[in-house]
C-alpha cells in the first residue's frame, strides 16, 4: 500500500523509526517565559529542562495549525493516516480534522484517503498506534479495514505513567476532576493511567522505584495475554530508569516486543524530568 502516517510531535518515535520515510511528525511549539522551542529534530531537551527548572512560570504549549497539517496532507501517498494526542489534552485533533476538511474543499474528496484518529493517549500510545497502522499497511489491507482495526486497537490499548511531580499537568489544567497529588513531602508517587484519554489515578507508592514496580504489576495484570502485544516505554531524561522498568516487564511477562524511546518536547513538558510513560 502507498501510505503515509502523520503524527504530532507527541508521538515519541525512536531515532530509527524517525528515519522511516513513511512517518511525518508535525511539531508543537513550546514556550517558557520569553523562550520558544519548536518540537522538532533540533529540540534540545537538556536545555529545555534547565530553563523550566529555573523559571517560576509553567511551560506553555501551542498545537500545530490546520495549515501545517494541510501541507503535510499534500504528500505523494494516496492513503494518509493521522494520529494525534488525546483530544482531552490538546486541540491538536481538532486542528488535524479542520485541515482534512480544508484539503478536501480544495482538492475534492476523491483525491486520496485521509483519516484523523484521536489516539485517546499520548507519547507511547501514539507510537503503538502508528506501528500497528504500519503493520496493516504492509499487509496491503484495504484502507477502511485498517481504520476499523486501528480504532479497535485504540479502544483496547491502555496508557500508564509515573512522574516525579504532577505540577505541570495541574497548572495546565490537564488533571480535570483530580486534585494534584499533595503528599510530596512524604515522597508518595501516584501511578496514573488514562480512561479514553482522560487522566486518572490508579494507585500510589512510597518512592519512585516502588511506584514503578507497582505500575509494572498493574500493567501486566490489565494486559492479560501479552505474547502478541507490543509494549512501549518512553522516558524523560532517565535512560537507566527506563531500563529498570524494561527489565521488570521482562521478568513479569513475555511481551511480543518491548520498545524503549525518549520523550520529545511535548511529552517532556508534561512528563517532566525523570518521568516514565508506558502503553500496551
Amino acid at each position: 500500500m502507498n501510505y503515509r502516517i502523520i503524527g504530532d510531535s507527541c508521538m515519541d518515535l525512536t531515532e530509527e523509526q524517525r528515519k522511516d520515510p513513511h512517518f511525518t511528525l508535525i511539531p508543537f511549539t513550546l514556550m517558557v517565559e520569553d523562550h520558544q522551542f519548536v518540537d522538532d529534530k533540533n529540540f534540545n531537551q537538556k536545555e529545555f529542562l534547565k530553563i523550566v527548572k529555573e523559571s517560576p512560570e509553567c511551560p506553555k504549549t501551542a498545537c500545530p495549525s490546520p495549515e501545517t497539517f494541510k501541507e503535510a496532507y499534500c504528500c505523494e501517498e494516496e492513503n494518509v493516516f493521522v494520529i494525534t494526542i488525546s483530544s482531552h489534552l490538546s486541540g491538536c485533533y481538532n486542528s488535524a480534522v479542520l485541515a482534512k476538511n480544508l484539503y478536501e474543499e480544495e482538492f475534492g474528496t476523491g483525491k486520496k484517503n485521509i483519516v484523523v484518529i484521536d489516539s485517546e493517549s499520548a507519547s507511547t500510545g501514539e507510537v503503538n498506534l502508528a506501528l500497528y497502522v504500519q503493520e496493516l499497511c504492509e499487509q496491503n489491507i484495504p484502507f477502511e479495514e485498517i481504520v476499523k482495526k486501528t480504532l479497535e486497537y485504540r479502544d483496547r490499548q491502555k496508557t500508564y505513567f509515573v512522574l516525579e511531580t504532577l505540577d505541570t499537568l495541574r497548572k495546565n489544567g490537564r488533571l480535570t476532576g483530580l486534585q494534584a497529588f499533595f503528599a510530596t513531602k512524604l515522597n508518595i508517587k501516584p501511578v496514573m493511567g488514562a480512561d479514553h484519554g482522560v487522566i486518572i489515578k490508579l494507585d500510589q507508592a512510597r518512592g519512585i522505584q516502588k511506584a514503578l514496580q507497582r505500575m509494572v504489576e498493574i500493567v501486566v495484570k490489565d494486559a492479560g495475554t501479552v505474547e502478541d502485544k507490543c509494549l512501549t516505554i518512553a522516558h524523560c531524561n532517565a535512560p537507566e530508569r527506563a531500563q529498570y522498568v524494561k527489565e521488570k516487564f521482562e521478568q513479569a511477562a513475555k511481551f511480543k516486543k518491548i520498545i524503549v524511546t525518549e520523550t520529545a518536547g511535548l511529552a517532556t513538558v508534561y512528563a517532566g524530568d525523570g518521568g516514565i510513560i508506558v502503553a500496551v
